[in-house]
């Protein structure tokens, strides 16, 4: 966050010296991914607009790559401001159609983070209301561990996070949880499994082939808790933190999984599997974290009445 301070402060006051053709250089480096190509954009040579950037970072007082081998990466200075010159280019191109008369409003940018446990239908089912909002959003969606998307909200890269859990106290930091709602959790298969496990559900389950969200979710260890309490021992097959990978395991026929009942319909047709029964007593909870105790961005809002007043309705 301070960084992110200093490096806005040096911009603003370096404005009267800052070269907006070095800016499009780097700008151009970091969407093509590399100096040849972008040299190749610009029609210039590369090592000419190695020095156009060399130029921009003596001006800012900042390096903006690392090298990594032969390879320019981005740095966390670089990415500040790498995001300024998208913000002025989408300006630039605003302006251009302006002049010529087509239609300019501009979209608000949302940017949201998502927990990798979050089953990706039903984050579409949260953003169904931004999405078809007639201002338009433009909606940028971050996919990582959910500690790590905590960081990135806390540097505003992001606008709010939504994930399984509130935010953990062992982060320290001043952010704040608010509850969307809570789905009992159903378990899925393929048609040949699910016939199977349905006949004297749910102890059927008992040495069934198993497909578990990570260790550090929540759903993992309620489900850990829900069989040890009935003396159930799935199979366990395999474990994964990305609940796109786990459900098309489970489409696959490798093995059954846990998914929110609010979106069962949703994953039966969409993955081509059967509802075995749902588990008595789990529940998940689903939250939008966000720097304000009293939400206040409008797609934020938004989010939390479709949540609250539509898909966890009860």
């Amino acid at each position: 966050m301070v960084l992110t301070f200093l490096v806005t402060r040096t911009i603003f006051t370096s404005m009267n010296l800052l070269n907006y053709h070095h800016l499009l250089y780097f700008w151009t480096v970091v969407r093509k991914g590399g100096l040849a190509p972008a040299a190749k954009e610009l029609c210039l040579s590369p090592s000419t607009v190695s020095t156009q950037i060399q130029q921009l970072e003596h001006v800012l007082g900042y390096k903006l790559f690392d090298r990594s081998g032969r390879q320019l990466v981005l740095n966390d200075v670089g990415q500040i401001v790498y995001r300024y010159a998208e913000e002025i280019f989408a300006l630039g191109r605003e302006l251009k159609d302006a002049l010529e008369d087509r239609p300019h409003s501009r979209p608000i940018r949302f940017q949201i983070g998502i927990a990798d446990v979050i089953p990706k239908l039903l984050a579409v089912k949260l953003l169904e209301p931004i999405m078809d909002d007639p201002q338009g959003i433009h909606l940028v969606c971050r996919e990582d561990h959910p500690d790590n998307l905590v960081s990135q909200l806390i540097l505003h890269d992001l606008d709010m996070v939504l994930t399984d859990a509130p935010i953990s106290a062992d982060l320290r930091v001043r952010g704040f949880s608010h509850l969307l709602g809570e789905s009992e959790i159903s378990v899925f298969a393929n048609s040949e499994h699910a016939t199977r496990f349905k006949r004297g559900f749910p102890e059927s389950l008992d040495g069934a082939p198993c497909l578990l969200p990570g260790d550090r979710t929540v759903l993992r260890r309620s489900l850990e808790q829900w069989f040890e309490s009935r003396k159930i021992r799935p199979r366990v097959v395999a474990e994964c933190d990305d609940s796109a990978l786990l459900t098309a395991m489970g489409q696959a026929g490798l093995g059954f999984f846990a998914a929110p009942s609010v979106v069962g319909s949703e994953v039966a047709k969409q993955y081509h599997v059967r509802e075995v029964g749902r588990l008595d007593g789990v529940v998940e909870k689903y939250f939008a974290v966000s720097m304000d105790r009293r939400i206040k961005h409008p797609a934020v809002l938004a989010i939390v009445e479709n949540a609250k007043n539509g898909i966890f309705q009860k």
